[in-house]
């Protein structure tokens, strides 16, 4: 009797295995199952963080936190569970930061849209997404766009991320003298978060995968040792979706005033989500030898589509994460690993009671480390052309200084277009950003 157990198990063992092969073409990728799924975890521990983090943020928006939880693991579950079927590709997708703070932040805190007309914008800049991935419109706009000026967009998101992030932890206050000045940091809120920032650095730097999650983790820890966290438990049934769910209003985002935001999240997540995919790809070794990727086009579809499915759950932007990069060095190479990344992300859901303790300063310690990073963009720009170096550098610095990525990238496609024409440059400067450049001054001056 046993022995038939053990020859049935094991028949459905190899036909499981047979089926991932089929599904997955794992040996053609030089990978295994068991590779695959350790790829999976590596990955998903690296960007857990934003299960806590993008709770956080969208909550300043008026959205409900458990809601959002819920939405940040089904948002992420759905679209890292697409590339994986259809893409085929080791990646994973969730919210993606920096375009959450400006939904939160700018779009709803300082220009007053409701957030569910938020939501709106966010559709309509995946469906324009969805439908450029299917022609090559998506390649002349990337291609239209100067090199310098996608890296300043990285760069400022980074710059605006960490104003945010300092904001949040009290580090950094309103003055009425000075605009800003240093908040007192005799608070516990303000030394905790550059306790977290110094301690994910560390972490990362000495390449310790979940650096993120660790540090908001080891801080939380710190607050309920200190008393200033509530122990709510760790596990419990989700908490109800409903107040996000299927709540976006598309036709109120259908408003003159949206045009930039609706490009500002767009361009954002468009050129993100192609330099990410592309390292991803290059150190999974998905380039053929005639030097295309293999797979890029679905994965594009699949990111892009996944940014509108999102919206229904209530997510901003959701995007491919560069922590893949740290599945890929573990030996992931197929779309098992993303499976293996999107159920986690189904399980985490049941980890309420510990997103709702993760503190705001944690959360900022986190930003401040993510803004960091991003910054780094900024050495690819070629900061010996005054009329290349000067618009990348009123695009990064405009974002944080006025509070929104839309103003950025606005002053930084008309200072680029004017420099060039006014140089003798003007045909260095395809038509697209002259269009574009119309377009933002007109905004400048009728909205």
């Amino acid at each position: 009797m046993d022995n038939a157990k053990n020859e049935i198990t094991q028949q459905e063992t190899v036909q499981s295995a047979s089926m991932l092969e089929k599904l997955f073409k794992l040996k053609a990728h030089g990978t295994s199952v068991k590779t695959e799924l350790v790829a999976g975890l590596t990955t998903f521990i690296t960007m857990a963080y934003i299960i806590f983090v993008n709770p956080n943020i969208m909550a300043a928006s008026g959205m409900d936190a458990g809601a959002v939880f819920v939405a940040t693991c089904i948002g992420a579950a759905i679209a890292t569970l697409f590339m994986g079927l259809y893409a085929n590709w080791p990646v994973g997708l969730a919210p993606g930061m920096g375009l959450n703070a400006f939904f939160a932040f700018t779009v709803v805190g300082e220009m007053g849209y409701s957030w569910e007309i938020a939501l709106g914008a966010v559709f309509w800049s995946g469906v324009i997404f969805t439908a450029m991935s299917f022609w090559k419109i998506r390649e002349w706009v990337l291609d239209a766009i100067p090199e310098s000026l996608r890296f300043a967009m990285t760069a400022g998101v980074g710059l605006f991320l960490g104003l945010i992030g300092l904001k949040t932890a009290g580090i950094v206050v309103p003055s009425p003298a000075t605009m800003v000045t240093l908040g007192d940091m005799t608070q516990p809120s303000a030394w905790l978060a550059a306790a977290c920032f110094l301690v994910i650095s560390i972490l990362a730097y000495r390449k310790i995968f979940g650096a993120v999650l660790i540090g908001v983790i080891g801080v939380t820890l710190a607050g309920l040792l200190m008393g200033i966290v509530e122990y709510n438990g760790v596990f419990a049934m989700p908490p109800s979706i409903a107040p996000t769910f299927m709540k976006l209003d598309i036709m109120g985002a259908l408003d003159v005033g949206m045009i930039t935001i609706i490009l500002s999240f767009l361009f954002v997540n468009m050129f993100d989500t192609a330099g990410t995919l592309m390292g991803v790809a290059e150190r999974a070794n998905l380039r053929n030898p005639d030097g295309s990727i293999e797979g890029l086009k679905k994965s594009l579809k699949a990111d892009s589509a996944s940014s509108v499915i999102g919206t229904f759950v209530g997510c901003p932007p959701v995007t491919s994460y560069v922590e893949s990069a740290a599945g890929v060095a573990a030996g992931g190479r197929t779309g098992l690993t993303a499976v293996t990344i999107a159920i986690l992300f189904l399980f985490s859901m049941f980890l309420a009671p510990l997103a709702g303790m993760i503190p705001a300063y944690a959360t900022a310690g986190a930003l401040l480390y993510v803004a960091f990073a991003m910054m780094s963009s900024l050495a690819k720009i070629e900061w010996d052309d005054y009329t290349e170096m000067a618009p990348a550098a009123i695009t990064a610095l405009m974002m944080p200084l006025t509070f929104s990525i839309a103003n950025g990238i606005a002053m930084g496609f008309v200072s680029y277009a004017i420099l060039k024409l006014a140089t003798g440059q003007a045909s260095k400067v395809s038509v697209g950003v002259y269009v574009l450049s119309v377009v933002f001054i007109a905004k400048f001056i009728y909205m």
